[in-house]
């Protein structure tokens, strides 16, 4: 094991089994859409080819990756609201569906999945920092998964993206976060670091400095990361595995009112965390889709068909609406 292991990794038996899912944002980017229905219950097709809410498809990323316990940080009385939406989500495909054993079984799925999830509540919205640090009763010093409720991640592995990150995290005896190099048009919408590359594993970097939301020229002076490409930096892919001491730092924030951006960031905790102890970051092996921009859940929707059951047919309409689109412009 490593010297200085941060607690909660002490033992070899450790296991990360709780995940923290942050819902609280109330999707404005997506607004009228996200009025009636919050963001995370978007429905949108997965890659066995059955529709389902967005948060579904998050927590089925998590619980396949070894999580057993959930817990979604949500806005005040919106978990009355998620947990009538899964619970119709259910009664509509028995009645519509009604004999058909996919159904049956989705909808046995859905009721079970309604029933593990834990809410806890984010009073006012403060910050990504502040929602996560709302779900340090759940956490109770142990090591946890962190998720956020408007990302969805295609592997391009076997394993989950999520399983990924625990896999680096339990074997390196540390905080992990994954990251994916992205275009600098781009990184004013993801936390952004640099650091050195870990001796024989060169998707993996000790993380020396995070910057939230840079614009190019702050990321060009201070976030270089050798070997990626010209013009791309390392963004945060939504995925974190956070240690106890990350919910101290929080909790410090908080009581200190420490604000970033006029609000309690996550990563000015993961910064002093990567001061204090290792912390890592996994160029992970898939891609993540960022629902909450524009085009995003149409992005997600195409990435999912192409990665599961539905590929030809997405193929087949992507070509058809293409060839309409042609046909169109030129008449």
């Amino acid at each position: 094991m490593h010297a200085g292991s941060p607690r909660g990794f002490e033992d070899e038996t450790v296991r990360i089994t709780r995940a923290i899912i942050t819902a609280a944002g109330r999707g404005a980017r997506q607004y009228p859409a996200s009025d009636p229905v919050q963001k995370a219950m978007l429905p949108v097709v997965d890659r066995d080819g059955l529709t389902k809410p967005v948060l579904q498809i998050i927590v089925e990323e998590a619980l396949e990756s070894g999580v057993e316990d959930v817990c979604v940080v949500v806005a005040p009385g919106d978990e009355v609201l998620y947990r009538a939406q899964f619970r119709g989500y259910a009664d509509n495909l028995r009645s519509a569906y009604n004999g058909h054993d996919w159904a049956i079984q989705q909808a046995s799925q859905v009721e079970e999945l309604e029933q593990r999830l834990r809410f806890t509540v984010q009073p006012q919205p403060e910050g990504y920092g502040h929602a996560v640090w709302q779900a340090r009763d759940f956490a109770a010093g142990q090591p946890v998964l962190l998720l956020l409720s408007d990302h969805l991640y295609v592997s391009t592995e076997t394993r989950r993206c999520a399983r990924q990150l625990i896999d680096l995290a339990t074997a390196e005896d540390c905080a992990a976060s994954a990251v994916q190099a992205t275009r600098e048009h781009l990184i004013h919408q993801y936390g952004t670091l640099t650091g050195r590359r870990l001796q024989g594993r060169p998707d993996v970097h000790v993380i020396n400095e995070i910057i939230e939301k840079p614009n190019p020229t702050l990321a060009e002076l201070k976030l270089q990361t050798p070997g990626l490409r010209s013009g791309h930096y390392l963004c945060f892919f939504g995925i974190h595995v956070l240690t106890p001491l990350v919910f101290d730092l929080l909790d410090d924030m908080v009581k200190g009112q420490v604000r970033e951006l006029g609000q309690i960031q996550l990563t000015t905790a993961l910064n002093t965390l990567a001061r204090r102890e290792r912390y890592l970051a996994l160029e992970t092996r898939g891609c993540r889709y960022n629902l909450g921009v524009k085009f995003g859940v149409v992005e997600a929707q195409i990435a999912l068909a192409m990665a599961g059951a539905d590929r030809e047919r997405m193929l087949s309409l992507l070509l058809e609406l293409v060839l309409k689109g042609e046909q169109t412009r030129i008449a």
